[in-house]
């Protein structure tokens, strides 16, 4: 295997414990890139949640992701799609420092570089980890698509806060996008925010870059359909490629008991499918990451469960791009 520089191999292999001829299990098709290989999509982990806010064990969700691999299978019936047809590879993890925080983020944006080059042509499929991870996830994209990106977020927190307090933390990537210079705030739409989840400075400071949010109550008013297709829209606008980012706390604390921190009154599942099908189906959306699942916290592994179906759901949604 061609060893690229600050990515590991998965520490998991999970495979089925035994075969049907007439069924494919995730296990069984997501399987370790040799190196060789050049895949259509890459699953690339990040196990990094020291930069959480609340206490969190997201670090262990591609792990705990590639552990029930072996528990579900490759076909959409509601699409009448079976992924298999795509050629999808786990590249493994970013290697993360064990205190060094700053250097972690380094370390994704430099690593996921070095995968861009090796693979140039890949789609990213991101399992973090805290929703820190995006930023440096989305300066490393940027060079990739070398030219505007814009961004869907689905999330219950705007994540502005200031990078003063405390420094770059799960509730700070989307400022340090637009403090950089990285994104254009007017090519951002959130999708779900919520009410008692946010202040009004950071509300007064979002609107003042120019982004674009969608309350949870919208989104049960006005359908998730219509939200997304204005997203994508306002996203797309003036923009080269879209990067989307889901924050499972987006949904009820009904159907995520295992997100730090949980809400009521959000998304419901169905609906989080829906949208990430949508987003998969776009052209122009390019990247995607998926965040904020602590399986410690995640009875039966409810939440990581329903974190793979809507990683599946993305997948089908771009394999009807070319049907």
């Amino acid at each position: 295997m061609n060893k690229i520089d600050l990515l590991n191999p998965p520490e998991i292999n999970r495979r089925a414990n035994w075969s049907d001829r007439y069924e494919t299990k995730v296990a069984q098709w997501l399987t370790a890139w040799d190196g060789e290989e050049v895949p259509d999509i890459g699953f690339i982990g990040i196990p990094l949640s020291k930069t959480s806010i609340s206490i969190s064990g997201a670090s262990m969700t591609p792990n705990a992701l590639r552990e029930l691999f072996a528990n579900v299978t490759t076909y959409n019936i509601d699409h009448d799609v079976d992924l298999q047809e795509l050629s999808v590879k786990d590249v493994g993890d970013i290697e993360m420092h064990v205190t060094d925080l700053l250097r972690c983020h380094q370390n994704i944006e430099q690593g996921l570089m070095n995968l861009y080059e090796a693979l140039p042509n890949v789609f990213p499929i991101i399992a973090g980890g805290d929703h820190s991870i995006t930023c440096p996830s989305v300066k490393a994209f940027k060079k990739k698509v070398n030219g505007k990106v814009g961004i869907v977020q689905l999330d219950s927190h705007m994540d502005v806060r200031n990078l003063e307090d405390g420094g770059p933390s799960n509730g700070t990537p989307i400022r340090g996008l637009i403090e950089s210079g990285t994104i254009d705030g007017s090519h951002i739409a959130q999708i779900g925010i919520h009410s008692f989840a946010n202040s009004k400075p950071y509300r007064e400071y979002a609107l003042s870059k120019g982004i674009t949010q969608y309350t949870a109550r919208q989104v049960s008013k006005e359908g998730i359909e219509s939200v997304v297709e204005k997203a994508m829209e306002i996203a797309g606008e003036g923009t080269d490629a879209i990067y989307v980012t889901v924050d499972m706390d987006v949904l009820d604390q009904a159907y995520a008991p295992g997100v730090p921190a949980m809400v009521p009154a959000g998304m419901t599942s169905w609906e989080l499918i829906e949208a990430v099908f949508m987003l998969g189906k776009n052209p122009k959306v390019k990247g995607f990451d998926i965040v904020c699942v602590d399986p410690m916290q995640d009875s039966r592994r409810a939440t990581v469960r329903t974190t793979l179906h809507v990683i599946l759901s993305f997948l089908t949604g771009y394999m009807k791009r070319y049907q």
